[in-house]
């Protein structure tokens, strides 16, 4: 039993190893509660993803075994474990982890969770988001570096001209993720259109190295704007998670000057407790910049009136309102006329 900010939670298989390329040298299970143990008690982990709707990937055999993609809170758990009530595209209901202490991180890291993924949200109202999520999503071509250049070169430029302020991460791959905190005042809906105008400004703006394409075979090697990580029941891995990765990486807060030249392979569950302890949380008041959605409305009126509306959802939505016709344009007959 682990005594964790005084409740007891229970660790089993501490030695089992999770990642291979650590061993027993900081790959074990035990290992990896350990530095959850640490990100939750000392705080960042749990400011990132307190009272959020959390599914949780888990691998309980370790990173190169089976995965459990967990959206719904399990029957039986410790009474200190608490849900959020949460709804889906289909309409349908669940109840979603919802974390509030640090013995509750715990507990799931104990259940095999590399990596923690939050809802742009905060219970108990799960239908207005307080966070835009842009995630730059490198081709194979592309480098962790064009995506740093876009993401301080292009995209924090954009989101101050507009009234923004952007905390960016690393993915805890090749990507990068700028969070941008907004009043929880609109649905789903407006705020993936709002990334969406986000993406098309940056794509007018640098056309040779952004793409707003869901379709893969219109990106070439520019990188996408993932704008469908803002749609309902889409999830991003949390601040200080790991990744399901060999050598135990983290998506990993950073300041912008720390993006200029970090490498991220070196941002492990080994080292990203010290470099927390040292120069602080860069995330710590994200809530405090928390702006309105009109400029970017605006940018949404301005493209639905040139013609440019909504763009193809995930292929597991309903129709939606507004969507084109949701075909790659290969296959569309209607483009072939």
């Amino acid at each position: 039993m682990l005594d964790v900010d005084g409740v007891d939670v229970k660790l089993s298989n501490p030695d089992k190893i999770y990642f291979p390329e650590l061993g027993e040298d900081g790959g074990r299970k035990g290992d990896l509660v350990d530095y959850y143990r640490t990100m939750a008690t000392t705080g960042p982990i749990l400011d990132a993803i307190g009272g959020r709707p959390t599914f949780l990937q888990r691998f309980p055999d370790g990173v190169t075994g089976d995965e459990i993609y967990q959206k719904h809170l399990t029957k039986y758990h410790p009474d200190h474990v608490e849900s959020t009530r949460i709804v889906f595209p289909s309409k349908r209901t669940g109840q979603a982890f919802c974390p509030r202490i640090p013995a509750d991180v715990v507990w799931a890291a104990n259940l095999g969770t590399v990596t923690f993924h939050t809802w742009p949200t905060a219970d108990p109202d799960n239908d207005h988001p307080d966070q835009l999520r842009i995630d730059l999503d490198p081709t194979e071509n592309r480098t962790f570096d064009d995506v740093r250049a876009l993401a301080a070169d292009h995209v924090r430029p954009l989101l101050e001209e507009l009234g923004y302020t952007g905390f960016v991460k690393t993915s805890g791959s090749r990507g990068v993720h700028v969070f941008v905190p907004i009043r929880p005042e609109w649905d789903f809906i407006a705020t993936r259109r709002a990334v969406i105008a986000l993406g098309r400004e940056l794509e007018r703006r640098t056309p040779d190295l952004v793409t707003t394409s869901w379709w893969k075979e219109e990106r070439g090697d520019r990188i996408f704007i993932d704008y469908n990580q803002n749609a309902r029941d889409r999830s991003m891995a949390a601040p200080y998670s790991a990744r399901k990765s060999p050598n135990a990486r983290v998506s990993t807060p950073l300041t912008w000057d720390e993006l200029t030249d970090v490498d991220p392979n070196t941002l492990t569950i080994a080292t990203v407790p010290g470099l927390v302890e040292r120069r602080g949380d860069p995330w710590a008041d994200i809530a405090d910049h928390a702006a309105g959605l009109e400029p970017l409305l605006e940018m949404v009126h301005r493209d639905d009136a040139t013609g440019l509306g909504d763009l193809p959802y995930p292929p597991s939505y309903p129709k939606m309102p507004g969507e084109p016709k949701r075909v790659q344009p290969s296959r569309n007959t209607d483009l072939k006329r």
